[in-house]
């Protein structure tokens, strides 16, 4: 991946939207070139999907809680079931697997109190945890779906 290629993923990151002419305009490319570029990248499994941001608290979705997880279960029947039960709750839309003192860490985003609380409840009927704790986000200071491919001073 040379300069343009990262010039053209960073304007995708910001506008996904762009057209291959603007994009192709920025980055001192004719567009044919430009959208085989991004083609390639489509093909490579670098661009993972183009989609829209939407604004959680404009569609009534308030409350944003990490949850942490802790089991005591490790084995594959577990961690399969896990899998399939967590893919299935829409307000979850993120989780990790972590090393450490926690085993998973989700991020729900739910209406209110009440919608987590329902949530919480379906959780924990449909899969055995041994430890659930909830942080909730008070104040959303920085987010991005952004990864920096343009770091100082690289090439």
């Amino acid at each position: 991946m040379d300069p343009i290629d990262r010039k053209i993923l960073g304007l995708l990151q910001q506008d996904a939207g762009l057209s291959i002419a603007e994009i192709a305009s920025r980055v001192g490319l004719s567009q044919t070139p430009c959208w085989k570029r991004i083609q390639k990248m489509e093909q490579a499994g670098i661009i993972k999907a183009r989609v829209a941001l939407l604004d959680a608290k404009k569609l009534n979705l308030g409350l944003t809680v990490f949850v942490i997880i802790r089991t005591n279960q490790h084995d594959d029947v577990w961690l399969q079931k896990f899998a399939r039960v967590i893919k299935e709750f829409q307000e979850i839309t993120g989780i990790w697997r972590m090393a450490g003192d926690i085993d998973y860490l989700l991020r729900v985003i739910v209406k209110d109190m009440d919608a987590y609380d329902a949530f919480y409840k379906r959780l924990i009927k449909r899969v055995s945890l041994s430890d659930v704790a909830s942080t909730f986000v008070m104040e959303e200071i920085k987010y991005s779906t952004s990864l920096p491919i343009e770091t100082p001073g690289a090439p």
